[in-house]
């Protein structure tokens, strides 16, 4: 049991699949794994451990931005043995080419800072996926014809920004997508040795406005997860 995690000795498996919201991990639980157990509540951030295929697998909320999530990455690795560690959650569009609904593999994630930047100081560390994880994803996804992209993405601070000609820069040079943790995931991984990916699925779009309605969102969401998993065990 840790400060933020309420799971006893070997309630957390492995493999832990990370959504931001923890009600999107109860949901993920319940649709994808067998015989899933809260294994914690603590500050109302859900977790459940259950068996997907034979494998046992955790989804842990880990909240809205970067801070959130390096505490729950932390704990799950160091506290309790974590190995996989994969994102799975929502991006907004930056290049016309990916659509609303598509799934974004983030290869590298750019950022300002997260934290453990103080790490590094001078250093401009550049975050980036597990090869394997990405590679069974990207197979994943293609075996199942989904629309995906594989390619950086860009790690936000602030989910109200105000930096239209970031957006142009980050858009210019190729970035996908943006959304709020996975270059701290990375980060955190490689410190520990252990593998991170983060499966989004696209529900905003930065240059036409074009927005998935929330009661849409579970049902599209599913990919994802489905493709997280197909990965974590490929």
């Amino acid at each position: 049991m840790t400060v933020h995690i309420g799971a006893k000795p070997g309630e957390i498996a492995k493999t832990v699949l990370m959504p931001g919201d923890p009600f999107r991990a109860r949901w993920a639980a319940r649709a994808f794994l067998e015989n899933p157990v809260c294994v914690n509540e603590v500050r109302g951030m859900l977790g459940f451990t259950g068996t997907w295929r034979g494998n046992r697998v955790t989804i842990q909320g880990s909240g809205m931005g970067m801070p959130s999530l390096s505490i729950y990455a932390n704990e799950l690795i160091r506290d309790y043995g974590a190995e996989t560690l994969i994102r799975i959650g929502s991006a907004g569009a930056m290049q016309e080419k990916v659509a609303i609904r598509d799934i974004v593999l983030a290869m590298t994630s750019s950022t300002f800072s997260t934290p453990s930047s103080g790490i590094f100081r001078e250093m401009k560390y550049a975050p980036c996926a597990d090869w394997k994880l990405l590679s069974s994803a990207a197979t994943a996804a293609s075996d199942r014809g989904i629309r995906t992209h594989v390619g950086g993405i860009y790690s936000s601070d602030v989910f109200y920004d105000e930096r239209p000609d970031l957006v142009e820069q980050l858009t210019r040079h190729g970035v996908l997508a943006v959304e709020m943790e996975a270059a701290e995931l990375y980060t955190v991984a490689a410190r520990y040795g252990s593998r991170a990916l983060a499966v989004l699925t696209v529900s905003d779009h930065l240059l036409t406005g074009e927005a998935l309605p929330s009661d849409q969102r579970e049902t599209s969401f599913a990919d994802m997860v489905e493709i997280a998993l197909e990965a974590a065990f490929a």
